[in-house]
């Protein structure tokens, strides 16, 4: 009786670990897809060059644990005539020469930030 139960317990153990397995290899599955969706639009979208004003900046840092390095993500928010605004993801030498207030010519494709030209404020 004691070897049934032993048993029906790593029948439940192993059932319970293929779950797992099986939502993390699903997880990371869904994250190529969405990746390689996100990156098809991009490639499909035009090219846009559009007045707009850097309106906000942040970052977003993970990691820096023990022995591992941390990752910051650098975006930028900008806000064009119509007064919409578009958050991209920049590099970290770009986030640096942007401020906020800056007035200029914004190109991007998608949500891939191409490039910003300041433009002189001649006040």
């Amino acid at each position: 009786m004691d070897f049934l139960w032993f048993a029906g317990g790593f029948g439940f153990v192993s059932i319970f670990i293929t779950i797992i397995f099986i939502i993390v290899i699903g997880g990371f599955i869904f994250m190529a897809v969405k990746g390689i969706t996100t990156w098809s639009k991009n490639n499909q979208s035009p090219v846009l060059s559009v007045p707009a004003e850097v309106v906000a900046k942040r970052t977003q840092t993970s990691g820096g644990h023990g022995n591992s390095s941390a990752s910051t993500w650098y975006y930028v928010t900008f806000q064009v005539q119509s007064g919409d605004r578009i958050e991209l993801g920049v590099n970290g030498s770009k986030f640096g020469q942007l401020a906020d207030d800056d007035l200029g010519i914004l190109t991007f494709q998608g949500t891939r930030f191409q490039g910003f030209d300041r433009q002189r404020n001649e006040g």
